[in-house]
């Protein structure tokens, strides 16, 4: 923001041709270094459309119908007030925590950068998970086998990109924000292997080898997908989109119980259960 704009709350009140709130949103988003962090964190305040309708309001959506301006209005008590009801709604302590979580870094963001003198949501109280559960078993080499064998013969349209994402997941250390966020690009040589480039939390780029059941799958998959070019999501909807996380998880879980694993297990499947020695 140019040096000639008046700090604070002023701000907003200054701009009339433009949503300042977003804008702020935007600035503070781009200041994280997570892929993964900012597209949580932007459904969480708000900025970004949810894919389906979820049990909580986002921030701002909450502040629009409380009627209270989200930077110039906001109050300690209106965020006590939204973390009740993010606890009312039934949310999980983790799913709430993370929205609690935005909240107080875009508002710590807005403060150092002198358009609030305090935060509203400082020293506000977060959600503690309770006992840990379980862990959930690993896949023995024999479910891992079904689960393959489920995914290949899924019905439907997509049955070529289930094949190769559950193959990529198997068969690779890859995290699950890595795979929503991989373009058709990420895909290469290293040292003579096949290979998945990927961007660690840490921002360092690592190449992950692909077996060649993976690299198949990924091949017919892309045949499938003619014209796709490098900038497009390797995982991507009908429309061309990103695979949401929560997309991920309802297809494991599904092929999960088509595979015949025990009801427990299918439906707490993950990206770090699926690797036969893996774990919960």
């Amino acid at each position: 923001m140019g040096s000639n704009q008046p700090p604070g709350p002023a701000l907003v009140a200054a701009a009339a041709d433009a949503d300042p709130v977003i804008l702020l949103v935007t600035a503070w988003l781009s200041t994280r270094r997570s892929q993964n962090t900012r597209t949580a964190y932007a459904r969480d305040i708000g900025l970004a459309p949810r894919q389906r309708p979820g049990r909580a309001p986002s921030w701002l959506t909450w502040c629009q119908q409380q009627g209270v301006h989200p930077v110039t209005g906001v109050t300690a008590l209106h965020v006590a007030r939204y973390a009740r009801q993010l606890n009312d709604t039934g949310l999980s302590p983790a799913s709430a925590a993370r929205k609690l979580a935005a909240i107080s870094s875009w508002y710590a963001w807005l403060v150092r950068r002198a358009h609030l003198t305090a935060s509203p949501a400082a020293g506000i109280a977060r959600p503690r998970p309770g006992p840990h559960a379980p862990p959930v078993p690993a896949l023995t080499q024999d479910q891992a086998v079904a689960l393959m064998h489920a995914a290949d013969t899924a019905p439907g349209p997509q049955r070529a990109r289930t094949a190769a994402l559950i193959a990529v997941l198997l068969l690779t250390s890859v995290r699950l924000s890595e795979v929503t966020g991989a373009d058709v690009a990420d895909l290469g040589t290293s040292g003579g292997r096949r290979v998945l480039w990927v961007t660690r939390a840490s921002g360092r780029r690592q190449a992950l080898p692909l077996p060649d059941p993976a690299w198949s799958r990924i091949d017919a998959y892309l045949a499938d997908r003619a014209g796709a070019a490098g900038d497009q999501a390797l995982f991507a909807t009908r429309t061309g989109g990103r695979l949401f996380a929560a997309d991920v998880g309802l297809t494991l879980r599904r092929l999960g119980t088509r595979a015949g694993l025990p009801a427990d297990q299918a439906r707490h499947l993950g990206p770090r259960t699926i690797r036969p020695g893996g774990g919960g």
